[in-house]
């Protein structure tokens, strides 16, 4: 993600958005919690000593409510009847496909606000509970391990944006004047639909959504279908690769749509408002070329379309939902496309860092984070050379010395400050001096190979060490202790 910040009196733009392999030299503190690729986490102690109840929370070392455990989400389809747009009146109904972990006697989903009309498992009608955020259902007979099965809840009201502990913005299902836009990290994928609402249980989606004429629908995937209802239309978009719950995106309005394909044969469709200048779209230009260069980097585009989507709605952010990065319209300047291009180039490399390979722990995120800032200074290498890249290194690393009592250390973000400006350009900085330390073969191939083993799955710190030690035959925990971990700045290599 991309946030706008106020710092020391000037905006800086900076980007917001298992198997685990735990090398001698790791850095001895923090010490995250390893954690299995795809598999959610045991019930933790918050759950019932019954073993047959799901746990309310992952175990997530900062947010351990988040989520559910007990099950494995495989697909989740999702319909949504927008009755008004303005009011954002809807009904809904999701159907999650799942894989028991244990048995379970009752397991929950994740669900802010909302009546709940009906709950079913397995075709049968199942009873349900409500206790904040915690949709808890018990399915007439109980499920069990190892067992799939099918949850569908039918729901309906007005969705409510959340204010997350992490963020100082609403996030979620958000209306506006002209329309409405989704924004879920880390956890406003609750305040449209029930889901296990945690980025280590990923699945694949289904999205429908019919909305009231003259408005259409930009969301996740590929387009498969647009049905004419008459005064409505229904638009069905299917994503056939993993994606975590907060990426799901749902944005109504009138759009503008322009489809291209980049020279390495990935398709783009970018959404823009059409109530938006041309001039907004310039930023966007180089978007095929951007695709390709990153590929070569960090490995073939993982995903079937890339695509950006543009609101008229200054919400200060831009979010690398997966295949459909939103960016508010306070965060691309058309009369500055090339600093844009910048922004644009952030969302773009969470596609590998960030959605194809997303965080096990939310403590993690430099891993998204600084690796997306590193995509802004590899692009601005790529156009400018490695003065500018050198220049951007130096620039940010006295920036970052000079001020360092406003920022965290890049491993260790505070759950109240998750997005500290220390995961973006620390952790960018990371990287970088990684590269510095390896040489610029082996540093890309820990890139490749990174992406290439924990592709559409999670993975923590540990493991990018383990595979930057593999690589480049370094032992290299004091390093990653020094940069992630450690308040003083280590000084760059030379």
């Amino acid at each position: 993600m991309k946030q706008k910040f106020f710092f020391l009196s000037l905006f800086v733009l900076t980007a917001l958005s298992c198997q685990t392999l735990i090398p001698s030299s790791a850095p001895t503190q923090p010490a995250p919690v390893p954690i299995s690729t795809n598999t959610p986490l045991k019930p933790t102690a918050a759950a019932s000593l019954d073993s047959s109840i799901g746990a309310a929370g992952v175990g997530d070392s900062l947010y351990p409510e988040f989520g559910n455990g007990g099950y494995d989400a495989l697909s989740y389809r999702l319909e949504i009847l927008v009755k008004d747009v303005k009011t954002s009146e809807l009904n809904g109904k999701t159907t999650m496909i799942a894989r028991a972990t244990q048995n379970l006697s009752r397991f929950n989903l994740d669900l802010s606000g909302f009546k709940v009309v009906k709950v079913t498992v397995n075709g049968a009608d199942a009873r349900f509970e409500r206790d904040g955020q915690e949709l808890t259902i018990i399915p007439a007979q109980e499920l069990k391990q190892g067992a799939e099965f099918a949850v569908v809840v039918e729901y309906a009201g007005v969705p409510k944006p959340m204010m997350s502990k992490a963020l100082y913005f609403p996030t979620g299902w958000i209306v506006f004047e002209k329309g409405i836009y989704v924004l879920s990290e880390p956890d406003g994928a609750a305040t449209f639909f029930p889901s296990n609402d945690h980025p280590l249980d990923k699945a694949n989606y289904e999205i429908v959504v019919t909305v009231p004429k003259p408005y259409e629908v930009a969301a996740n995937g590929i387009l498969e279908e647009e049905t004419d209802n008459g005064d409505s239309t229904t638009y069905s978009f299917k994503v056939r690769d993993p994606m975590a719950s907060y990426l799901t995106t749902i944005n109504i309005a009138d759009f503008d749509v322009e489809t291209s394909t980049s020279a390495g044969g990935v398709p783009i469709r970018n959404y823009f408002d059409a109530s938006l200048s041309k001039d907004y779209r310039q930023a966007f230009a180089r978007q095929g070329e951007m695709i390709d260069y990153f590929s070569e980097l960090f490995g073939a585009y993982p995903f079937e379309v890339y695509g950006a989507l543009m609101m008229n709605q200054p919400f200060g952010a831009a979010l690398e939902n997966q295949t459909l990065s939103i960016f508010g319209s306070d965060m691309i300047y058309p009369d500055s496309p090339e600093s844009s291009e910048l922004v644009v180039a952030h969302e773009l490399t969470h596609q590998w860092f960030g959605d194809s390979v997303s965080v096990a722990q939310w403590r993690d995120i430099w891993l998204n984070e600084g690796f997306a800032s590193y995509g802004e200074a590899l692009w601005t290498e790529h156009l400018y050379g490695a003065s500018e890249l050198n220049a951007w290194a130096e620039g940010s690393y006295n920036m970052m010395k000079d001020n360092a009592e406003y920022f965290s250390p890049p491993g260790s973000p505070a759950a109240d400050d998750l997005f500290n400006y220390g995961v973006y350009q620390r952790g960018g900085l990371t990287l970088h001096a990684l590269r510095l330390t390896v040489g610029d073969q082996a540093f890309f191939k820990i890139l490749k190979t990174y992406a290439e083993k924990y592709k559409y799955g999670n993975a923590t710190t540990e493991d990018f060490i383990a595979v930057a030690e593999q690589v480049s035959g370094q032992a290299l925990g004091d390093f990653f202790q020094n940069w992630l971990y450690e308040k003083e700045l280590p000084p760059l290599p030379k």
